[in-house]
């Protein structure tokens, strides 16, 4: 078992968030199985996102390597509340949490959706030591037009960061976790640790709570601007040479794992060095090309202590999880 913050996850392997996550009866089945940990919702905005036939995926043909050109969940947070209600609040024990990604571009929009969800925490078996429900602020999606990824500017996030913040001040129980974009230089992850850093508490505050209102990084998203041609996938977009219709959309499985495993790596030094002991409480979500027993293993050997895939369950389904599960070591 693995705690992070309130937050207990066994068996230490979920799903990212992603289009196999996205209603009812997908999160029901990935709730349902016993391979799950913990079930990652699609990323919601506040009132859904409009989704249309260019918004799609595609696998590769020579290895379990996807290309897509989501952007965010077209059901609202509003629905995803409803869903989680319908599924924990009857349960005398629920079976595992939840982790509710969503994401805004304005503070007090995003303000409203954290206190949508804390009244739904309220509603439900939460106590101090255990929650059933966390947050996820997806920083990273490649795909959203004339909005790139503010994970990659991240100082500019502190608007968000702060009501995050202010949020876990009033209910340190509230397990709060940040979906970042693949970093290919020492500083992008310098960015993140500073501004994280900069957020920690102090005083009388942090001597009760985790000094570190940030319990878990999930590393990570989708590479985007990435092309695969007709021909090298199993699919291809009607009427264009591409696989997917956008042309350009965000990788992942097999062709993402190696970057995956040096962003979890590095994250994990930063987190252990001596500066930077507020952060150490932080946990490692690692999530990029774990198709096989092989990679979950070269995640948890890089630092992550939860693994997560998507790519795996788009080609798979829930038996996905069966299969890494089964191989891996308990």
């Amino acid at each position: 078992m693995v705690e992070i913050n309130t937050l207990k996850i066994s068996p230490a392997l979920i799903n990212s968030s992603c289009a196999w996550a996205s209603d009812l009866e997908q999160l029901t089945e990935l709730y349902d199985s016993p391979y799950t940990g913990a079930v990652t919702t699609r990323t919601a905005t506040l009132n859904g996102f409009q989704e249309g036939p260019t918004h799609t995926v595609a696998f590769a043909k020579s290895d379990v390597t996807s290309i897509n050109s989501y952007g965010y969940s077209p059901h609202p947070l509003s629905s995803y509340l409803a869903w989680m209600k319908g599924l924990l609040k009857p349960a005398v024990c629920p079976k595992k949490p939840f982790i509710i990604s969503i994401t805004s571009s304005d503070p007090e929009t995003l303000r409203t959706m954290v206190q949508d969800i804390q009244h739904l925490r309220a509603e439900l078996i939460n106590t101090p030591a255990q929650s059933f429900i966390a947050i996820e602020l997806n920083t990273s999606c490649p795909n959203i037009p004339n909005s790139p990824p503010t994970g990659y500017r991240f100082p500019s996030l502190l608007p968000l960061l702060a009501v995050l913040k202010d949020e876990y001040i009033k209910d340190p129980t509230l397990t709060i976790g940040l979906k970042l974009p693949p970093f290919v230089h020492r500083g992008q992850f310098d960015a993140v640790i500073d501004v994280v850093k900069g957020l920690c508490l102090s005083g009388d505050i942090a001597a009760t709570a985790s000094p570190c209102p940030f319990a878990f990084f999930t590393c990570t998203n989708t590479l985007g601007n990435s092309l695969l041609f007709s021909e090298q996938s199993t699919q291809s977009a009607e009427g264009t040479p591409f696989a997917v219709p956008t042309a350009l959309g965000g990788l992942a499985g097999d062709a993402l794992h190696a970057l995956a495993l040096g962003n979890v790596y590095t994250f994990c030094q930063l987190l252990r060095e001596p500066d930077n002991s507020d952060l150490r409480g932080i946990s490692i979500i690692g999530v990029g090309g774990v198709t096989s027993k092989a990679a979950a293993e070269r995640m948890r050997q890089a630092g992550a202590t939860v693994v997560g895939c998507a790519t795996l369950l788009g080609k798979e389904g829930v038996k996905a999880f069966e299969m890494l599960r089964r191989q891996e070591v308990a």
